[in-house]
């Protein structure tokens, strides 16, 4: 069992706790938390094994799961590579594009592995359909959230929107070619609410919501290609799949035709996967302890991290022209 410790014991930080005391890859060894009279509480209240300071943790342990404000990830991890230790980082992985290209150089340089804590990629919605998405050409997602304090000292794009741009390039192979983007501050002193249009160069266009002011929480995408729409909640945790084939020559009774100006005729059926229940935030742990082992790539690249944060960043830039 790969040994671990957790910096950061926040919201967030205590749910890794727990997962990684549960999990049967990993030994949790214990955590870091500089505001003294949480990390006091949480040793207090769950029996995790404090440490005092980041060095004696990270030199405690194989892998260093941090789970800190975004402002503080670019010096974790870096500590905690220059230490040859593994890393998982939650998103985004960096403030700053620049931060994110470092961290990345230098986990090559120490040949360390590294995993960005995009959870969505392990919704069990998207895991059910991820391989029936093939070639989108038009993907349109909303992100909508009740209004929490927690997360107002970033941008609504790298709070929320930044969950859609990395499963988006997931799925299109191409690259982004243009942005077009807005956002409106209304709470916080950065944007609360931003719409985006990304431009790939094979001709797709995603077209992205998100909103921490909304009324009601909402994570619904929508994948359109060639024959097929695939729905995805990502918070309710259901999918459909509706495509169109060939209509047979004698259709059925309950067969769903179409017919265009040309006399095509198509039939549309529903190719719905089962959705497995899983804990995301399990599996994402799990799979970067299987990487690791088995000398593999994780299935979220600190790669995978800096691109999503790029389009981030050139979607924020959009909102200061």
């Amino acid at each position: 069992m790969l040994k671990v410790g957790v910096l950061g014991a926040g919201h967030l930080g205590k749910i890794h706790l727990r997962l990684l005391n549960q999990s049967q890859k990993y030994e949790l060894v214990g955590f870091y938390d500089p505001n003294s009279e949480n990390a006091d509480k949480v040793a207090h209240e769950f029996g995790y094994q404090k440490f005092d300071t980041i060095s004696s943790l990270i030199a405690a342990v194989d892998v260093v799961d941090i789970v800190t404000p975004t402002l503080s990830h670019y010096d974790c991890a870096i500590e905690v590579i220059n230490a040859g230790k593994h890393l998982f980082i939650e998103k985004p992985i960096a403030n700053t594009l620049a931060e994110a290209e470092e961290i990345m150089l230098l986990a090559k340089q120490q040949n360390v592995k590294g995993q960005v804590g995009h959870v969505e990629r392990f919704n069990p919605a998207f895991t059910a359909t991820k391989n029936k998405i093939e070639n989108p050409m038009f993907i349109e997602t909303h992100r909508l959230a009740e209004f929490n304090p927690r997360g107002t000292d970033v941008p609504v794009v790298l709070d929320l929107m930044i969950h859609d741009i990395d499963v988006i390039l997931s799925v299109v192979k191409s690259k982004v070619q243009n942005i077009y983007a807005s956002g409106v501050s209304v709470i916080s002193d950065t944007p609360d609410i931003a719409n985006a249009r990304i431009e790939f160069e094979n001709g797709c266009v995603a077209n992205l919501t998100a909103s921490r002011i909304s009324m009601k929480n909402m994570r619904k995408s929508r994948f359109f290609q060639k024959d097929a729409y695939i729905s995805v909640d990502f918070l309710d945790k259901v999918c459909e799949v509706v495509k169109m084939k060939d209509a047979p020559e004698v259709p059925g009774d309950f067969d769903m035709i179409l017919q265009n100006a040309e006399g095509i005729k198509k039939q549309i059926y529903f190719d719905n996967p089962d959705v497995e229940a899983n804990n995301a935030i399990l599996d994402e742990l799990e799979t970067f302890a299987d990487a690791i082992n088995n000398d593999t790539t994780p299935v979220v690249t600190l790669e995978d991290g800096t691109e999503a944060l790029r389009v981030a960043h050139r979607i924020i830039e959009c909102f200061k022209s």
